[in-house]
Parts: structure tokens; C-alpha cells; sequence
């Protein structure tokens, strides 16, 4: 399909129409879009570590006058100069990043300094920014030094009107410090806060050794430093993983202790949440857990925060093991979650990729660098400027009287200036500038000492633009001064503590569902479903038309559900989550990745310690414990392994001294149950030969109680079974007289 389109829209009628292919326009259309997304909304520069909207508001700022020092200006002020001059979007956009740079809990360094109702770590919003303040605080304004001094390229605004920085000098590492999130076209970014002290320690490492290993620079950097604290609990490897390839994550907890109260009870208080975990949504979390009865060793939540969080957790008796309840917290709450990092930035030719850590701190040396050989050269050319006026200066200032002749009685003092004084065009300038008094006021001593000094300078400067050992070492300087300013006290101190991988807690089902009764109801399709209580099996329970009741098990909600399937895998259930008992249910299939093609064997309750017997139709067989059948995952555990063509046909408790095997041919072999193997998995060892057919069942019982099967609605019973007595893998004799008809002992 051809579309036309139009190269240039500037005048009616005007521009070039070109039929192209529909696929091509929305190709370039949607690239134009994309790159637009990466570069200008979504990743932060390597350099400033700040995105478009972010940088455009702090040189607003700047150029208000909004320093640190200065007195507060409405938000509304300076979102209305940043989308008016700078940023054309919509003002709602522009004020909630305002409000995010100022929230504490939300950035590790605000570089915003808020007055007013800027939110909190509930969740609630900011007020309108009519009603709030704002002005930069120091850390924005480390990121401003110097942009007055062509440290960076200044680029014309949208309208052509104005003009803002390309980057910001930052003299402070914004980027690893403070963190960014952002979601690109096909791309995102997710970068978590960190200390400055032990960035800055590690920028100096990198300076020594540009080719550090993530090794060495993970003992200077430890890992995130959040600004809601909390306990870092990833393992050492994973973090160097990380941080050598850019891409990874970090299990985040909250910190608790326990409070003792009187007659042995106690209660748990969390201190410090995750980041970014909203308090109210979390204390909602766990009242819905506690109503919803999935919490049972919780007995009540209590938020009693004030400045500081203070979660109180109620147990529900004092003999509730304090470790046992967090970590049922923690696996059902957002008191412990998992923080992405995916170092995805622009580096300094606006190109996206992923940088690892020392990357991205060698970016920002390199951005650091390129800052201090541009202001030195800016500080050389005003230094030199300078000079220059002061050598004329110099020149004249023994003759002041016939300078201000000159400019009295002349028509054109600067050539005569220049004549009599050998000046140049620029000295004569500076000195026709100068009022009459400053001029007669002229000392020689004050310019002469400024001149020294200016020379000086500008053969310091000089000598440190050809000296790049000692450009190093003033950026390493520098670092320590930000080191020095930021990183210590009640901003700088690490928040986020350093922990190792928590020993693996045992959490028993009970602490995550309350214990009831329930009926679990499968029928001959597989449509699975629990009824509240137990009831028996009265005739009355309703299937969908053509199918009929199977299984009837008496279960808790706490217990596991063992599912023996015809291709020999164990699936494991819950309970708890099977479907309510009113209508039909669900299908198995739905909750187990059970194929299409397999029937079950055998449902039941899982028993610890308990024994089974599981056989195929090929003969073969052995005992397996159940500790060994339960499946961690959809897909099931594979315990009996089958040979070509052979399918599970039994699975039964392991209780009793004799085994009994009946094959399809309805002979019958008994054998002591010592000559079968206890396995974990396998194919198991042969019960019984067969010449046609295959193994229609099994089962192990006690020899003294005799033989029992199921014929019709009776259970018969033979006692005198020495006739069907051999050894394991022997042919057998024809049934007894009256046996099962299906060939099944029921």
C-alpha cells in the first residue's frame, strides 16, 4: 500500500509529495519517535546522570537565582519558566519531577530544597504548586559550578529564543549517587541510589587503576544506598556479577527488632521499608492477609509512624517464632523486594548501551576532565584579557595628567592614546572606559600586584592545560572536597545496611494459611474442587453432564495434594488454592502442567515419611518415599521412569509385609514386599512376567489380615493364599474364584 507524504509543510501547497510504501513511512516515523524517547525523555547522560526535563529545571533554577542561600520562589514560578522557555510539555509532567527531586525518600541527594507539602513515603501526593516553594540546594548547585564558564556546549531552546546546556558540568556524581528509572521505546533503565563517600572513594581507585575489577571496586562499593535505608541481603557474587556486566539485582529487606512486652508476649516493629514501597499500601497489604486468614501466626498490624516509620506487628500467640513469621512476611509482602539494575544510559555521543560499574565511572571522569581543560582555558582567556589592560594601565599611570589632557582637548583621544602610548586598540579602549576619578585614583602598587598575581595565574593555568598527571590530580581534588561536603553526616552516612544472604528459614504451611477443614472432590475428567468441611460421599454432590466422582479425600487447607499421573510424574497441589467447592470446579490441567494425554492414577494427601508403591504396565515397580514425590513446580516431579509403551497403572500406601501383583492375563503372584526396592526415582525392578498383556494392578498388605478386594459394593477377603505365594517376577496363578471382575483390587 503507497501513502503520499510531504517533505516540507511550510507554505500551502509547498514541499515535495512522494508516494512511499506505507510500511516505509511508519518505519521512519516510528524511528524519528523512538530516538526521540531514548534521547531526549527516557535515559539519563552518563555525564550528569540527569534526563532532559530534570537538567532543563535545575538551569531554570540557576537562572532565578534559586541558589542555596537564596529566599524560596513558588514552584509555579519556575515550572511556568521551565515549560515556557525550556521544556514544551505539560505542566503536570514538569511539577511532579520537581516534586520527586525534593522528596527525600524518593532521591538519596534531593536537589531540590522543598518548602511546603511535597508528599510523603504513605504515598500521598504533593500539594498544588501554587502552594509550594522551592530553590536548589548544594548538591544541585556542585552540578551547576562552573557552567558559567563554558564548561559545557550551550544549544539553542525549541523556540530558538533562549539557550540551555547540552550537559551540566557536574562536579558531583549524580548518576551512581542518586539513581534513575525510565522507560524507553524498546529500551529501559534502572539504576539504584548510592553512597557518594564510596563512589568518590572508588572514583579516586579508577583515576589510579583505569582498569579496576569489579572485585576491587565492589569492596570500595558495597552495593545501593537507599534513602528509605532497609538491609541489603545479595550475595557478594551476584552484586560483582552485576556491577561487572551492568545488569542485575538486589533483594532488599526491612529492618525489624522485637519489642518485649509483659507475660512473655512480644511484638516485631519494622523500622525501615524497601524503597519506593508506598507504608500505606503496605500496612493495607497485610490487614487484607490477616482478614483474608492467609497470615494465621499475625494477629494485627498497627502503623504508629510519626517522623520516623515504626510498623508494629501484634503475633498472634507468644510461642509464634519471630523469624518464621518475617519471613512469611516477606515472602507475601513487598517487605522484601527485589531492586533492578540495568545501567542503560546515554553515553557522551548520545548513543544508549549498558555500562558496567567501572564504565560508568570512568564517564564520569572523562566528562570531569574535559570540564577542567574547558574552564581552565576560559580562565586563561580572562586572565590574558585582564593582563592585557593592566600592562596599559601600567603604561600610563605616571601620566595621568596628560592621559586626561588628551581625552579633554582631543577630537579623537584613542589614536592619539595609542600614539603616544604605544598601546594597542584594546588597552586604549579599557581606558577611555574608566571614569575620570577612577582614572586619577590610579596606584601603582594595587595594579602592579594585581598584574603579578595574574600572571601568575595564567602560567599556572597554562602549565596545568599541557600537564594531564596534574589534571588528574586536581580532579582528584575535587573529589575529595564533594567527598568531604557530602559524604558524611546525616546525608552522607550509608542508610542501607550490608548484609549477607539470610539462612534459609523453614516456613511451615501453617504460618501462611489458617488450618480448616476441607473435602477435596476430583471427578472422572478431572475437574477438581474443595468443599468446606468433611463431608461423605452421599450421592448428592453434582458433576458436569457425562462425568462422574472419582476421588473423595478428607484434607486441611494446610496440607499438599500428591496427583500420580499416568506418564509416572508426582504433582504437588495446595490445598488452599484449589477452587471453592460450589459448581464443577476447575481442571486439573489448569493448575498443573499435566498433558492432555495422561490420566490421573491416584490423588492424595501428602503424609510425611509415609511410603508408596508405584508400578507400570510393563511389570516393573518399586517403594518410594513421599518426602520424595513432592514437585516444586507446575511441571511435576518424574519418579517413575517408563519404558517404550509402558504408561503408570498403580500407586498405592506402602503398608503391609506382602505385595500382591494381578497382571491383565488375571494371574496372581504374592511375594514378600522385603524383595522391593525403596528408590527415589527410576524404572524400579520387575514385579511380575507376563507372556500377553501387561500389569493391571498392585497393592502391599499384611498377610495375617488376608487378601482384600473390592467385587461390586463387598469387599471380599481370602486368607488362604499359600497357593499364589513365589518369588517376585514369577508368572503366577489364575485369581480366586469371585475375584474383581475389572481385574482391580478395588
Amino acid at each position: 500500500m503507497d501513502v503520499k507524504v510531504t517533505d516540507d509543510n511550510s507554505g500551502p501547497g509547498g514541499g515535495e509529495i512522494r508516494d512511499v510504501s506505507l510500511e516505509q513511512a511508519l518505519g521512519e516515523r516510528y524511528l524519528a519517535y523512538a530516538l526521540s524517547t531514548i534521547t531526549a525523555r527516557s535515559l539519563p547522560d552518563a555525564r550528569d546522570g540527569l534526563k532532559p526535563v530534570h537538567r532543563r529545571l535545575l538551569y531554570a533554577m540557576r537562572e532565578l537565582n534559586l541558589d542555596p542561600g537564596s529566599s524560596f520562589k513558588k514552584c509555579a514560578r519556575v515550572v511556568g519558566d521551565v515549560i515556557g522557555k525550556y521544556h514544551p510539555h505539560g505542566e503536570q509532567a514538569v511539577y511532579d519531577a520537581m516534586v520527586r527531586l525534593a522528596q527525600e525518600f524518593s532521591v538519596r541527594y534531593p536537589l531540590v530544597d522543598g518548602q511546603g507539602n511535597f508528599g510523603n513515603v504513605d504515598g500521598d501526593g504533593a500539594a498544588a504548586m501554587r502552594y509550594t516553594e522551592a530553590r536548589l540546594t548544594a548538591v544541585a548547585e556542585a552540578l551547576l559550578d562552573g557552567i558559567g564558564e563554558d564548561a559545557v556546549d550551550l544549544r539553542p531552546t525549541y523556540d530558538g529564543e533562549e539557550s540551555e546546556p547540552d550537559v551540566l558540568p557536574s562536579a558531583f556524581p549524580n548518576l551512581l549517587a542518586n539513581g534513575a528509572t525510565g522507560i524507553a521505546v524498546g529500551m529501559a533503565t534502572a539504576i539504584p541510589p548510592h553512597n557518594v563517600g564510596e563512589l568518590c572513594d572508588a572514583l579516586i581507585h579508577v583515576i589510579k587503576r583505569p582498569n579496576a575489577t569489579a572485585a576491587k571496586l565492589v569492596e570500595l562499593v558495597p552495593g545501593p544506598d537507599f534513602p528509605t535505608g532497609g538491609l541489603l541481603v545479595e550475595s557478594r557474587d551476584s552484586v560483582i556479577d552485576a556491577y561487572r556486566t551492568g545488569r542485575g539485582g538486589f533483594r532488599l529487606r526491612a529492618k525489624w527488632n522485637t519489642e518485649k512486652q509483659s507475660r512473655g508476649t512480644y511484638l516485631i516493629v519494622v523500622t525501615e521499608i524497601p524503597f519506593q514501597v508506598p507504608k500505606s499500601r503496605l500496612v493495607e497489604r497485610i490487614a487484607e492477609l490477616i482478614n483474608g486468614r492467609k497470615l494465621p501466626l499475625l494477629g494485627d498490624v498497627r502503623d504508629e509512624s510519626a517522623e520516623d516509620v515504626r510498623l508494629v506487628l501484634e503475633p498472634k500467640s507468644r510461642t509464634v517464632d519471630a523469624e518464621v513469621l518475617m519471613e512469611a512476611l516477606f515472602r507475601a509482602t513487598d517487605l522484601e523486594v527485589r531492586v533492578p539494575l540495568n545501567l542503560n544510559v546515554l553515553d557522551r555521543g548520545r548513543v544508549p548501551m549498558v555500562m558496567d560499574l567501572r564504565a560508568a565511572l570512568q564517564a564520569f571522569l572523562d566528562h570531569r576532565l574535559e570540564v577542567l581543560v574547558r574552564r581552565t582555558k576560559h580562565r586563561l582567556a580572562k586572565a590574558e584579557d585582564r593582563l592585557e589592560v593592566l600592562s596599559g594601565y601600567l603604561v600610563v599611570y605616571l601620566n595621568v595628567d596628560e592621559v586626561i589632557r588628551i581625552i579633554r582637548e582631543e577630537d579623537e583621544p584613542k589614536p592619539v592614546l595609542i600614539k603616544t602610548f604605544s598601546l594597542n586598540d584594546r588597552q586604549a579602549e579599557a581606558i577611555l572606559d574608566l571614569r575620570l576619578r577612577r582614572l586619577r585614583k590610579l596606584d601603582e602598587t594595587t595594579i602592579r600586584s594585581e598584574f603579578d598575581d595574574l600572571t601568575a595565574t595564567k602560567k599556572g593555568l597554562a602549565k596545568l592545560l599541557k600537564d594531564e598527571p596534574g589534571q588528574w590530580k586536581v580532579i582528584t581534588g575535587e573529589i575529595k572536597g564533594i567527598k568531604k561536603q557530602f559524604g558524611g553526616g546525616a546525608l552522607g552516612n550509608r542508610r542501607t545496611e550490608i548484609g549477607t544472604p539470610p539462612a534459609p528459614v523453614e516456613v511451615p504451611t501453617e504460618a501462611m494459611v489458617e488450618r480448616e477443614p476441607i473435602t477435596v472432590i476430583c471427578s472422572e475428567k478431572g475437574w477438581i474442587r474443595a468443599a468446606k468441611g468433611h463431608i461423605d460421599d452421599n450421592g448428592e454432590v453434582k458433576y458436569k453432564e457425562g462425568d462422574g466422582g472419582r476421588f473423595w479425600l478428607h484434607a486441611q487447607t494446610t496440607d499438599q495434594i500428591l496427583l500420580f499421573a499416568t506418564n509416572g510424574r508426582f504433582y504437588t497441589l495446595s490445598a488452599a488454592k484449589l477452587p471453592g467447592g460450589r459448581g464443577a470446579g476447575d481442571p486439573v490441567r489448569l493448575l498443573v502442567d499435566l498433558p492432555n494425554d495422561e490420566d490421573i492414577v491416584m490423588l492424595m494427601v501428602f503424609k510425611a515419611g509415609q511410603k508408596l508403591l508405584v508400578a507400570s504396565s510393563d511389570g516393573r515397580g518399586f517403594i518410594v518415599s513421599q518426602d520424595d514425590t513432592v514437585a516444586q513446580t507446575r511441571n511435576g516431579r518424574q519418579v517413575l521412569k517408563l519404558g517404550s509403551g509402558a504408561e503408570a497403572v498403580t500407586c498405592r500406601p506402602a503398608d503391609g509385609d506382602t505385595i500382591a501383583v494381578i497382571g491383565e492375563n488375571r494371574k496372581l503372584v504374592l511375594f514378600p514386599a522385603a524383595e522391593l526396592p525403596t528408590m527415589a526415582r527410576g524404572r524400579g525392578v520387575v514385579l511380575q512376567r507376563y507372556r500377553d498383556g501387561g500389569l493391571a494392578d498392585a497393592k502391599i498388605f499384611d498377610r495375617t489380615e488376608g487378601l482384600t478386594w473390592a467385587s461390586g459394593d463387598r469387599t471380599r477377603t481370602e486368607r488362604d493364599l499359600d497357593d499364589w505365594f513365589g518369588k517376585r517376577a514369577q508368572a503366577g496363578r489364575l485369581a480366586p474364584k469371585g475375584f474383581s471382575k475389572s481385574g482391580r483390587f478395588g
